[in-house]
């Protein structure tokens, strides 16, 4: 499979939300336990700094997405977050890596210099292998940082890396 990335645009709503669904309701790595729809995915997607999309480029179907936004104002604007989405079934085969490659350079072309992940789950091996190979720096460990999707808590380890 031939990945390529783009922007979002309006008509990768529905496709969006679901990819960002499936993790949403995993419900052990992002902090939203809401569910998108179309619209509401619309105005999310819409409001970032930058959402970007993997797609297949054979089929033109949507892989992955990751959205871009400051992590703070004034004084620390210079820092941005960003959160990743596979569709599941197609993780583990670099999607994610292309995406936080891509999402650090849209990052660095906005004008950001910092690109920082408040919540990484200590539980998501991929997520942590990825951030140390890519030459992301830990910043130590929040105990319990993080309510999982059976209520119990896991530590979440917070990360940057100069863009």
């Amino acid at each position: 499979m031939q990945i390529k990335l783009r922007a979002y645009e309006e008509k990768d709503a529905a496709d969006c939300a679901a990819i960002w669904n499936e993790v949403v309701e995993e419900g052990v790595a992002f902090p939203q336990t809401e569910v998108l729809t179309e619209e509401s995915g619309h105005a999310f997607f819409s409001a970032q700094s930058y959402t970007g999309l993997a797609y297949n480029a054979e089929t033109g179907k949507i892989v992955g997405l990751y959205i871009l936004h400051p992590n703070n104002v004034g004084r620390c604007g210079h820092i941005c977050n960003a959160s990743y989405a596979v569709k599941s079934g197609l993780r583990g085969q670099r999607i994610g890596e292309k995406l936080v490659r891509h999402c650090m350079e849209q990052a660095k072309q906005l004008g950001f210099g910092i690109l920082q992940f408040n919540a990484v789950v200590k539980t998501n091996l991929p997520a942590l292998r990825l951030y140390q190979k890519l030459g992301f720096v830990p910043l130590g460990v929040i105990p319990g940082g993080f309510r999982m999707k059976d209520g119990s808590y896991e530590d979440i380890i917070p990360h940057y890396h100069l863009l």
